[in-house]
């Protein structure tokens, strides 16, 4: 065994739960020597995740990751390690088996595989559907903006706050599994969108990083991430490296990132002053009573990408959809109605610079 018995117990908590995952081995001689249920880091991550998955591909992702968990881990007793007959012997108990010598563990095992591979493809498709809707959005060059951080440090109600999303908050791990976008604008009217991403935990089992790939690449696709950090956590570097790994994993850690302390009306003004000190471009605030929210949104709002063609054009009135997509994607200095039409002056992107120029 990698770890003695010794070393395990003192892992393990009163509550039969191993802060570290443990082997399949390691668990049947815990279970053995101390005479109940042992759970490890991994098992229980995994059941908070089931209790709080509610979609169909939150449901999925978890499902496939216990599975994959579960894989490695199966156990027999007695009758169960004996050899199962295939095709019509023993009655018939044997349907399902590849025939006599496949042992039960055996035909778990590829059952287990079997429905790993089918949700495999269910979450294909709906990966499928998410990059539809990310290929739109870069098609109307709306900019992305994803929450992301440790669990329970607000991410959800920094949502609501910035939003009005009115996504379930509460004061427990992983309350969010699956990803919330709603649309927002800065206060010179351009939108972009903000997404709600699942929380981190310190050393997240592999399992998950895999099953949730599909759900962390909003991360990856972002034009700006908003890494959350609970202001009152004792250790909020714990926190942020944490988060950075994962981010890392998953190719996220080139995306330009934003530093959030929330919950500072729940940290000491001492605190709250060192992690001023320690991170001075970082934003300062709670979610819950709104302080810092309007600093937040000025932060955002500088560091989203901007338009950078010059306009000064008269948009014939007949082309209100093109004014339109102005006040959403350009960044205006002056609009004004005018015999010919609506006179903008401002910067746009390049193809909306080009079609401005077309019809102006």
């Amino acid at each position: 065994l990698h770890l003695s018995i010794r070393r395990q117990r003192q892992m393990c908590i009163r509550d039969r739960i191993c802060d570290g995952e443990l082997e399949a081995a390691q668990l049947r001689n815990l279970e053995d020597r101390i005479g109940v249920k042992v759970v490890d880091r991994t098992g229980l991550i995994l059941d908070i995740f089931a209790q709080h998955a509610k979609s169909a591909e939150g449901k999925a992702q978890v499902e496939m990751a216990q599975l994959g968990y579960m894989k490695q881990r199966l156990r027999g007793w007695g009758g169960n390690l004996s050899r199962q007959a295939g095709g019509r012997a023993a009655g018939g108990a044997g349907i399902g088996g590849r025939g006599p010598g496949e042992t039960r563990i055996e035909t778990d095992r590829r059952r287990i595989g079997v429905r790993i591979a089918q949700l495999r493809r269910k979450l294909n498709e709906m990966e499928q559907q998410r990059e539809s809707k990310r290929a739109e959005r870069k098609r109307n060059a709306v900019p992305s903006v994803a929450i992301v951080g440790y669990t329970n440090a607000g991410k959800s109600s920094l949502l609501n706050r910035i939003t009005g999303a009115g996504v379930l908050v509460e004061n427990a791990l992983f309350a969010t599994l699956d990803p919330t976008t709603r649309r927002s604008q800065t206060d010179d009217g351009r939108v972009f969108t903000l997404t709600d991403t699942v929380g981190f935990v310190r050393h997240l089992p592999h399992d998950l990083v895999e099953a949730f790939r599909s759900t962390l690449e909003e991360s990856v696709d972002a034009d700006l991430l908003l890494h959350v950090v609970d202001a009152s956590d004792p250790v909020p570097q714990g926190q942020i490296d944490a988060v950075r790994t994962v981010l890392s994993e998953i190719g996220a850690s080139s995306v330009p990132e934003q530093l959030v302390f929330n919950k500072a009306d729940r940290a000491d003004a001492t605190t709250l002053m060192m992690l001023r000190a320690n991170y001075p471009d970082a934003v300062v605030m709670s979610a819950r009573t709104g302080n810092g929210i309007d600093e937040l949104r000025d932060v955002i709002a500088e560091r989203l990408p901007k338009p950078e063609v010059p306009v000064d054009i008269v948009v014939p009135y007949s082309r209100g959809d093109l004014v339109d997509r102005v006040h959403k994607e350009a960044l205006i200095h002056s609009i004004e109605h005018v015999e010919q039409g609506t006179h903008i002056i401002g910067f746009a992107k390049p193809d909306l610079a080009d079609e401005l120029t077309r019809h102006g």
